[in-house]
């Protein structure tokens, strides 16, 4: 019995954290993490077409670990917002499949590499 509470509970944890997928709002704009430059520079491909020089802010640095491939939600500098931004919410396997699932990455469809 132990083995089904555990499943359980496993499953419900997925489920919520699907329920909370985090969208982007105002200027933030879907990232995807192309090469990591040192230090917490990263290259990101944005979903608007631009190519971005990103960083983890000071607060989420012990907080966010990323790998090349992952999905982001990025934000944009008010100054250089074109070139460059700071990466604010990584996104999980999970997720990223129920955001596909709902169609709100069909830009990111298009990139081959993903």
């Amino acid at each position: 019995m132990g083995k089904k509470k555990e499943e359980q509970a496993a499953l419900e944890q997925q489920q919520q954290e699907i329920r909370r997928t985090k969208t982007p709002r105002g200027r933030e704009v879907y990232g995807l993490i192309e090469q990591r430059l040192g230090g917490n520079r990263m290259r990101v491909r944005c979903l608007d077409g631009k190519i971005r020089v990103c960083r983890i802010p000071g607060r989420l640095k012990r907080k966010l670990w990323v790998r090349e491939r992952d999905l982001c939600i990025i934000e944009p500098w008010e100054y250089l917002g074109d070139e460059k931004g700071d990466i604010v919410f990584k996104y999980r396997p999970t997720q990223v499949n129920y955001l596909r699932q709902n169609g709100q990455l069909k830009e990111l469809e298009q990139i081959e590499e993903f």
